[in-house]
């Protein structure tokens, strides 16, 4: 097994053969440049490459023309002698091949479901899913913590919606433990979560949760499982497309041990239209990737993100991308003149062309390239014929997919939802039995009542028959039945009604 990945080459005015070594993957890397340069074929020859070295992939399809690695190239296919012409004039010799390959998709149509659970999401990224403000995201950290408190499962929305709920029929009574909780906040926050709902994000949030072990499987044949997620329905919710990809990032990097330097990544992550993830995010958010990004090559993942300018990618983060294929980009504009610049200013300089004009004036499948050398030390820039692929280059029909779908060990696992008790549920059962309380209070309050009634209707009756002889004798009944009637409404406004209002309120606050 080799230690490296071809990419590509050239012949006269090209590169010699550029490879990307193994054991420096996990440094991450950047696939830059304008709609229709070649990113996508230049996506599809890495994952094949990873895939063959042993090397589980995870990558979303934007197009759903990445579905292709799951079928072999073929010779009738109508690039076919484009594609050999290129293999010889690289170096290459083209061999037609699938790669092994799992669909995923959150809406559980074009693959396995992936869901996750609210309290896996945890409220940083819950609050960026929805775009809630600072006020906002702070009752959602309220409702966190009284889920942990309280021992209530949040597993799907409907767990959320419900503890919001709680939460702001208790506002006065948690607000002194937790500050202000206002109900105008808590309905904003629902009326995200229905939005939220509409885009489909409650087929995301539910069990069977997603096993990480899943998606770094590989197989008997040695080569690595190459993860596809549907995303083309998917990046019609943007924000939940990023949210979700940095959900994973993060659950990689809490679960996977260190490993330092290994050989090889034990996974490659590709972040496609990676711009999604940095537009409009809060500062803390950007931090956080970051901080993914600095640390989770130790883990042995590689982190590469797809995009159509190197600008797109915060720089601190950009300065951590060692790996790095730039195809071409488009100055129309001073604007557009300034970010070509800044990019070829980020790679080491070739004697040999002029980087900028290059990135300028590269045709489709050509790149310029520049990969981390022995030690790490970034290569020298240069002009690269990009590879053909091994496996097909466009979609697979519905049938061909549907058939690797039903085909997958992990059908059987994810397809079938599960909804187990959880804070919905339970927070149901207090409601009902807090109702029962009442009831019972009213009851008891009734049959006071009615006794009440039953002894002022009889003294009034034997009070017709009494003499009237002293007045000491009309004023004892008086006297008796005034202090009964006190006891009857002291035993009403005590005991009973704080028994009604422990039942309402005060069992679902202190929990069974």
């Amino acid at each position: 097994m080799t230690d490296r990945i071809f990419v590509g080459g050239g012949g006269d005015g090209y590169a010699d053969p550029q490879t990307l070594l193994l054991g420096y993957a996990n440094r991450h890397g950047l696939i830059a440049g304008a709609t229709g340069t070649g990113k996508t074929v230049t996506l599809q020859i890495l994952a094949e490459g990873f895939s063959n070295a042993g090397v589980p992939v995870f990558l979303s399809d934007v197009k759903g023309d990445l579905s292709g690695l799951a079928a072999s190239g073929s010779a009738e296919f109508k690039l076919h002698d484009a594609f050999m012409k290129r293999a010889d004039t690289i170096g290459l010799d083209l061999q037609y091949s699938a790669s092994p390959v799992t669909f995923w998709d959150l809406f559980g149509e074009q693959g396995h479901p992936i869901r996750t659970t609210v309290a896996e999401m945890g409220p940083l990224l819950i609050s960026r899913l929805l775009d809630l403000s600072e006020v906002q995201e702070g009752i959602v950290n309220i409702a966190f913590r009284l889920a942990d408190e309280q021992g209530l499962p949040l597993l799907d929305l409907k767990d959320l919606q419900s503890l919001l709920v709680w939460v702001g029929e208790n506002r006065q009574e948690l607000s002194l433990r937790y500050g202000n909780i206002s109900t105008a906040s808590i309905g904003a926050i629902q009326r995200r979560l229905l939005v939220l709902d509409n885009e489909g994000g409650t087929n995301f949030f539910g069990e069977p949760a997603l096993e990480l072990a899943d998606l770094m499987r590989v197989g008997a044949d040695a080569r690595g499982q190459v993860n596809i997620l549907a995303a083309d329905q998917l990046m019609s919710s943007p924000r939940l497309y990023a949210t979700f990809l940095l959900w994973l990032l993060s659950e990689l990097f809490e679960e996977l041990p260190e490993v330092g330097d290994p050989d090889k990544p034990k996974l490659v992550f590709f972040f496609d239209e990676a711009h999604l993830l940095f537009d409009d995010a809060p500062k803390a958010l950007v931090d956080k990737v970051e901080q993914v990004a600095r640390l989770i090559r130790s883990k042995g993942v590689g982190v590469y993100f797809i995009t159509q300018n190197p600008a797109d990618v915060p720089e601190d983060i950009l300065g951590q991308l060692g790996n790095r294929v730039q195809h071409a980009l488009r100055a129309f504009t001073a604007k557009d003149k300034k970010q070509l610049r800044l990019a070829a200013d980020t790679y080491r300089d070739n004697p040999r062309f002029d980087t900028e004009e290059a990135i300028r004036e590269v045709g489709v499948g050509e790149a310029v390239t520049s990969m981390l050398e022995r030690k790490g030390v970034p290569g020298v820039v240069e002009r690269t014929l990009i590879r053909p692929p091994s496996s097909q280059l466009g979609p697979l029909s519905k049938a061909e997919r549907g058939a690797v779908i039903a085909a997958s060990p992990l059908d059987a696992k994810y397809k079938t939802r599960v909804d187990r008790h959880s804070a919905f549920e339970a927070l149901q059962a207090r409601a009902e039995e807090a109702a029962k309380e009442a009831e019972a209070a009213e009851e008891q309050e009734e049959e006071l009542r009615a006794a009440e009634r039953e002894y002022r209707a009889g003294r009034r009756y034997s009070g017709s028959r009494v003499s009237r002889s002293t007045s000491r004798r009309t004023r004892k009944p008086d006297t008796i039945g005034k202090a009964i009637g006190d006891m009857v409404v002291k035993e009403l406004t005590g005991t009973t009604g704080r028994r009604i209002v422990r039942g309402i309120l005060g069992g679902l606050f202190r929990g069974r």
